[in-house]
């Protein structure tokens, strides 16, 4: 079992930045391929940013791809989510995922663990 706590959200106005942070509570941390997703009010959750489990390889959705960063440390078991230029439609809740499987995914289908998500607010 592995829980993953995210943090880091918050209120941010268009143009600025936030880092969102996943720590993972397990020993094999760096056996897991990692993901954020995020939901918006009334939508479907969809993917943000995949890494995986060496950090050697990074999925991005075509939406953000010029604009956020994912990384990790799997020293400190946490995975990062550097979102620069945020905009109204980026509002959402967050959450980070954990997937066990060889292949580096998009399909949150495809994730075995989920933390609770954290907000972020892109005010116009």
């Amino acid at each position: 079992q592995v829980q993953l706590v995210e943090s880091g959200g918050g209120l941010v106005q268009a143009g600025g930045s936030l880092r969102l942070s996943c720590a993972a509570s397990t020993g094999t941390f760096s056996n897991y391929h990692m993901g954020w997703f995020r939901q918006a009010p009334g939508k479907e959750r969809e993917f943000v940013a995949a890494i995986h489990w060496s950090g050697g390889r990074t999925l991005y959705a075509d939406s953000v791809k010029e604009r956020i960063t994912i990384s990790r440390d799997n020293a400190k078991n946490t995975v990062y989510l550097q979102m620069n230029s945020l905009k109204p439609e980026d509002t959402a809740v967050y959450y980070c995922a954990a997937d066990r499987g060889v292949i580096l995914h998009m399909r949150s289908s495809e994730y075995d663990y989920w933390g609770q998500g954290t907000q972020v607010t892109v005010s116009a």
